[in-house]
């Protein structure tokens, strides 16, 4: 069922899942919190937001057999910003960038980023005083500068979102915890009861 907070095809939703995912033990897509995927539950929460959902990779293999488009992180970028840039192709208005392990993220994500964006060309969402720029809401004019930005040879999302100037969203701690180890997965399961 779609949430309220549906912004239709004016939103993209990138899922970022093409990192090695090292502390976790690699194949991060593929571990479960409770009986579903870090990836699945977050195709689940994008297709809640949008009808235009992709996933973000290096190469297949990071993620199988999936039924959504995969847009391929190009090879002259690395981390989070070539997802980002991936997702350029997605022509939509904006795009909302989400990490593959945020599993908590809440159902209004995209109106608060949203609420945060008069005037500027990206919103990061933050937490605990700390910036998630993984979790980001982007327009399409601002990600048109994205290979320049690289070019530089800068690889960060928030030097990037300085770049073209942004806004901040508060989340609540919880909403914005993502799961980077198997401690991590386990108390987040064990949350799940």
């Amino acid at each position: 069922m779609a949430s309220a907070s549906r912004a239709g095809d004016s939103l993209a939703v990138v899922i970022l899942a093409g990192g090695d995912g090292r502390r976790m033990g690699g194949g991060k897509p593929h571990r479960l919190l409770g009986e579903r995927s870090l990836l699945d539950r977050a195709v689940e929460r994008a297709r809640s937001w949008s009808k235009t959902v992709a996933i973000s990779v290096r190469d297949r293999g990071q993620v199988g057999a999936v039924e959504l488009p995969l847009v391929f992180d190009p090879p002259c970028l690395a981390g989070p910003l070539a997802g980002l840039a991936a997702a350029r192709g997605l022509a939509c208005a904006r795009v909302l960038s989400i990490p593959c392990d945020m599993p908590f993220l809440s159902d209004d994500l995209p109106g608060r980023l949203a609420a945060a964006l008069a005037g500027h060309a990206a919103v990061l969402a933050s937490a605990g005083g700390r910036l998630h720029p993984v979790c980001g809401l982007w327009t399409a004019e601002g990600l048109v500068g994205i290979e320049e930005y690289a070019a530089s040879g800068q690889t960060s999302l928030v030097g990037f979102a300085r770049t073209i100037g942004f806004a901040v969203a508060e989340l609540e701690d919880a909403a914005a915890e993502n799961l980077n180890t198997p401690a991590e997965l386990a108390a987040a399961a064990a949350r799940l009861g």
